[in-house]
């Protein structure tokens, strides 16, 4: 067995920054291996079959990251890519996630996710580094407000309004971008006037 401090296993969590049981199990990091890493403090466990290395620098954001490995299908949507975009002070309680309509909803017992089934959850997706490491698919500026208006019965028509005039404030969104999702979304009408007051 390599010293712990040379494990293959370790240069990979460091690397990505979260570690699904499968990789580990490419570089030889199972069974007494693995648990080995875990028992020194070499690895921690942050997930069902989701590790990182213990130096990682923890963010709010944390959750995010497992759950997008063990997932890779869905995207972050609606509060959770208004937080991740910059555009909301809140932190919601819950994590908004899509998924296709006839994918299998994910189950975890923490964090709570509410999952959103859209038929267009390939439409619209950019990704945003959590961690510097992890790479995560979020739905991009425009596509994210026009789904809060959307789901403005769900979320709030406020919350909508405060995320367009604040992407708009912060030159996040283009005019073209916003009317582009707006269409893609079938909301253009509902946004047309919001979107007018702005220019």
């Amino acid at each position: 067995m390599p010293p712990i401090t040379q494990h293959p296993a370790l240069e990979l969590a460091n690397k990505q920054g979260f570690v699904r049981a499968r990789e580990l199990a490419l570089v030889g990091a199972v069974g007494g291996t693995l648990q080995h890493l875990l028992k020194t403090g070499s690895l921690v466990k942050v997930g069902r079959g989701v590790y990182a290395s213990p130096g990682r620098k923890k963010t709010e954001l944390d959750d995010l990251g497992p759950i997008a490995i063990k997932y890779p299908r869905l995207v972050f949507c609606l509060l959770t890519a208004l937080q991740l975009h910059g555009l909301t002070m809140q932190s919601p309680h819950e994590v908004w996630v899509a998924i296709g309509q006839k994918a299998r909803a994910p189950t975890i017992e923490y964090p709570p996710l509410h999952v959103v089934r859209m038929s267009d959850v390939d439409y619209g997706i950019t990704t945003v580094s959590v961690d510097g490491v992890v790479r995560i698919p979020v739905t991009d500026v425009a596509k994210t407000i026009a789904d809060c208006f959307k789901f403005r019965n769900k979320i709030g028509l406020d919350v909508a309004l405060e995320a367009l005039r604040d992407a708009w404030l912060k030159k996040k969104v283009t005019m073209d971008d916003l009317w582009q999702a707006a269409e893609h979304c079938r909301i253009a009408n509902v946004m047309r006037p919001y979107m007018e007051s702005l220019v």
